[in-house]
C-alpha cells in the first residue's frame, strides 16, 4: 500500500485520492497497485456500492511519473492498466472528481471512470504524442467511442487540452461546478446512486459498458443472461414491496 493514496469510506462510497500533489498526482507503479487494491476492496464489499476518484492539492492526475519512466518503471498493472481499471474496471460504478489537470493517463482513468464531475477550471487532454509516446492506457479506444471521431483524433495528435466547459459540450463531462467543489458535487452523486439497488447498479453498468461491442444478434441474449438474475433477486422482491407501502427499500444486494 502506498501513502501517496487515501482511501476512505463514506457511508456506501469509497473514495479514494491520488495524494502527489508535488508531482501532480503523477503515477507510479506503487500508487497504481494501491488504487487497484481499493477497487477490489469495492468489488469485494457488499456494504460499498460506488467510487469515487480524485487527487489532492487542486490537481486530479498528471498522468505517469515520466521521471520513474526514465529509470525504467512502469505505472500499469499487467491485465489492468494504470489505477487497476483502465483496462479493467471495477464492475461497481466510479465518478471522477476532477480539478485542474487530468492529462496523459490520468484522462485516460477519467474516461475509465462512469461519470465525471469537473470543476470549472479542470483541463482534460492525452498529451502523450508531445512526449513522444502513445496514449495506451484507454484514451486511443475510448476517447473516439465518447466523443466525434475526428475532434478525438485532433485531441490525439496535437496532444492539445480542452477546459471543462468543452469537454462537457462533447459529453466527456456530466457536470461542471465551481472550483473546489468536485469533490463534494461527486459525492452527491455517489449518495444518489449508492440509494438504489446494488445488484441493479452493476449489471445496469455491465450492459451499458458491453453492451456496445455485442452484434445485434447477441443484445437481447447477452441482457438477459446479465439482467434476469436482477429480477429474480431479492432486492427485486424488496423494491415492489418498498414502493407499495410507500417506505424506503431495504436493499441486501442478494
Amino acid at each position: 500500500m502506498s501513502a501517496d493514496v487515501v482511501v476512505e469510506e463514506r457511508g456506501q462510497v469509497l473514495v479514494v485520492t491520488i495524494d502527489r500533489p508535488a508531482q501532480r498526482n503523477a503515477l507510479t507503479q506503487e500508487t497504481s497497485r494501491t488504487i487497484a487494491s481499493a477497487w477490489d476492496e469495492l468489488d469485494d464489499r457488499a456494504d460499498l456500492t460506488v467510487g469515487v476518484l480524485t487527487g489532492a492539492g487542486g490537481h486530479f492526475c498528471a498522468g505517469m511519473d515520466l521521471k520513474r519512466f526514465l529509470l525504467g518503471e512502469v505505472a500499469s498493472i499487467p491485465g489492468r492498466g494504470l489505477g487497476g481499471m483502465t483496462q479493467t474496471p471495477p464492475e461497481k460504478p466510479v465518478i471522477a472528481a476532477v480539478e485542474g489537470y487530468a492529462l496523459a493517463g490520468g484522462f485516460e482513468m477519467a474516461l475509465a471512470c462512469d461519470l465525471v464531475v469537473a470543476a470549472k477550471g479542470a483541463v482534460f487532454g492525452l498529451s502523450e504524442v508531445q512526449r513522444g509516446l502513445a496514449a495506451r492506457a484507454g484514451g486511443l479506444l475510448r476517447l473516439p467511442e465518447k466523443i466525434p471521431e475526428n475532434v478525438a483524433m485532433e485531441m490525439i495528435l496535437t496532444g492539445t487540452p480542452i477546459g471543462a466547459d468543452r469537454a462537457a459540450a462533447l459529453g466527456l463531462v456530466n457536470r461542471v461546478v465551481a472550483d473546489q467543489q468536485a469533490l463534494a458535487a461527486a459525492m452527491g452523486l455517489a449518495n444518489e446512486m449508492a440509494s438504489n439497488a446494488p445488484l441493479a447498479l452493476i449489471a445496469s453498468k455491465k450492459v451499458v459498458t458491453a453492451g456496445r461491442h455485442w452484434t445485434p444478434d447477441e443484445r437481447w441474449r447477452n441482457q438477459a443472461s446479465i439482467v434476469d438474475p436482477v429480477f429474480a433477486s431479492n432486492d427485486a422482491r424488496e423494491g415492489a414491496e418498498a414502493f407499495a407501502a410507500k417506505r424506503p427499500p431495504q436493499w441486501t444486494g442478494t
